[in-house]
């Protein structure tokens, strides 16, 4: 079963809920994980089992760079907000990098989310 990690920053959270709530049958063929506040709201408008990291300013993007370096992550699906500045941008750098050094599969907008959902589905 992929594990798969499900990240928003706040202007982007209603688009990865369409999206989850568009995908929901793949999606419950995987393991999810989310950061705090994204992870929250999509236990409140889905059906999915999700388990909650902090949230991102708090460490959760740290949470989830971990599992990518243990190896446990099959993919990650992050809807930034390309035009607002983040308190933790370098966590989200260092998440980023450790996605490329781990050659672990990384969405950034909905339609790559699209391609990595439907290929950790075959």
């Amino acid at each position: 079963m992929p594990r798969v990690a499900l990240i928003a920053h706040d202007e982007k959270k209603p688009d990865l809920i369409e999206f989850v709530q568009d995908n929901e049958d793949l999606l419950d063929e995987c393991e999810l994980i989310a950061t705090g506040t994204t992870g929250k709201r999509l236990l409140e408008e889905t059906d999915l089992d999700i388990e909650r990291k902090a949230s991102g300013p708090l460490g959760g993007d740290l949470m989830i760079g971990a599992e990518v370096a243990e190896g446990i992550l099959d993919g990650i699906v992050f809807l930034r907000d390309p035009l607002q500045a983040q308190p933790h941008e370098p966590d989200i750098s260092a998440l980023l990098r450790i996605c490329d050094v781990h050659e672990t599969p990384l969405a950034t907008n909905l339609a790559s989310a699209e391609y990595l959902v439907e290929g950790l589905a075959e």
